[in-house]
Formats: structure tokens, sequence, C-alpha cells
């Protein structure tokens, strides 16, 4: 598949808009070029210091991934965009054995799966009748190696990562990049909450790394984003495994 975009003059979409990764992720997009970028937040009125910064250029939207209907509705708004990057997730520490081990699952599953799949499903005809365009969901490193203390979180990234999959495999018959970002830990509220922030690395050094190696991606039709220290680490260790088996077609008859 080799389906490329770029990010200069294209009106792009993120979740998650208004603080952390997400915001982070906004202003390295403004800083590369884009024409308009959507942010798709809970709470419209926490975009104000994008707008502060931005101007016009940062558009708000309100937007909850658990609630289809206002997905829906955001899409009606944003219908000119060309690249959705689908930032927003939600993490709590809960290991297999813990209490609330499945209140956890059961809440982090409807957002950072449902949720994905309430945004694909409304977002991929707008791609495709703006021309293809880009596809982009934050995955993370947990996506492939689970941690006992955030097991819950790393379950639903790992179905996630997949669902990242299959969307590859089928948006690209509209001319649909999907591109699967794999972050390690970030120093956001929702790590320091969490207690998974030690070691970190802050959002906007993330976000850099992220949208340099993300325009690198689009431009050259790749799937996978590795864009910090760690996740580096792991991205060098995965990648003959994902040429051989996640990006290669494994049912052609080998002989």
């Amino acid at each position: 598949m080799s389906i490329q975009c770029e990010i200069e003059n294209k009106i792009v979409l993120v979740t998650g808009a208004n603080r952390g990764i997400g915001a982070a992720i906004v202003d390295a997009f403004v800083a590369n070029d884009a024409a308009k970028v959507y942010a798709a937040v809970r709470r419209v009125d926490s975009v104000a210091p994008l707008r502060e910064k931005h101007g016009e250029t940062v558009v708000p939207v309100h937007m909850d991934l658990t609630d289809p209907a206002s997905i829906t509705i955001a899409a009606a708004a944003a219908n000119d965009v060309e690249i959705v990057v689908n930032n927003a997730g939600v993490l709590r520490t809960a290991s297999p054995l813990s209490d609330d081990a499945i209140d956890a699952l059961t809440f982090e599953f409807s957002v950072n799966v449902f949720g994905l799949l309430h945004m694909a499903r409304v977002f991929a005809p707008v791609l495709r009748e703006n021309g293809g365009g880009a596809f982009v969901q934050l995955n993370s490193v947990v996506s492939m190696k689970c941690f006992p203390q955030i097991a819950t979180y790393s379950a639903s990234k790992a179905a996630a990562y997949s669902l990242t999959q299959a969307l590859r495999e089928e948006l690209a018959d509209q001319g649909t990049l999907v591109v699967s970002v794999h972050p390690g830990p970030i120093a956001t509220d929702m790590s320091t909450a969490a207690g998974v922030a030690e070691g970190a690395e802050p959002p906007a050094v993330v976000a850099a790394a992220l949208v340099a190696a993300l325009v690198a991606a689009l431009r050259a039709g790749e799937f996978h984003v590795f864009p910090d220290a760690m996740a580096n680490r792991l991205g060098k260790a995965y990648r003959y495994f994902s040429q051989t088996v996640i990006e290669a077609d494994v049912t052609e008859d080998a002989g």
C-alpha cells in the first residue's frame, strides 16, 4: 500500500486536544503549516488557550467519544477535514486482580476501543469525500507490551491496535492512509494520576517528535510511528515482526 499524505495546508481534526499530548499535537500541526485544526473536546471553552495562541487556525468542536451522536454532529461541522488524529484516551491503574479491574476495563474500552470504532465509522466517509487523507490513531507501547499495574489500559490499547490494523487494510481501498502511533510514557495529568509518569518525557517533546515522525510516515505511507526514546527501542525490536506479519499478507500461499 503506497498511500501518501502531506500536512502543509491540510485541514486536521485532533480529539482530546485541550491538554497534554493533544494540545501539543495541535501546536505541532499549526507549526507545520496545517491550514486549520479542529480541536475536538468535551468542553469547547477548554480550547480557549489554544485559540489565544493560534487564533482562528484552531476551531473548537464539541465531541465526547462515549457519545456517538456527538461524533456524528462533529463530523458534520468538520466536513472538510483531511487528516483525523484520534488522540483522546483514558487510563486507570488496575492490575488483572484488582477489585476494580472489570470497572476499569469497561471504562477504558468505552473510550479507547469503542470510541475509536465510532470515530473510524463516522469519519471514514468524510475522508473519502475529501480525497482520502489520513486517519491517525494514538495507540501506545502498551498495545504491544502489557504493564501489570495498568493491565486493563494495556488491554484496551492492544484492542485498539488490532482495530487499527484492520482499518489500515479496509481504508486503503478509499485512498486513506492509516497510521498507528506508539509513544512511550508521557508526562501528562493522566499518567501522573495513574502513577506511571516517572521517567516520562514532556508532551511537547513527544509531540514534536511525533509530528516529525508522522510527517515522514504520511509522506512515505508508513503504518507505525515510534516517536520517543522508549518507543524507538521497542520499534527496532518489533520491525521484523511488523514487516513479515502485521504489514504482510499472511494469507498468501508460501509454496
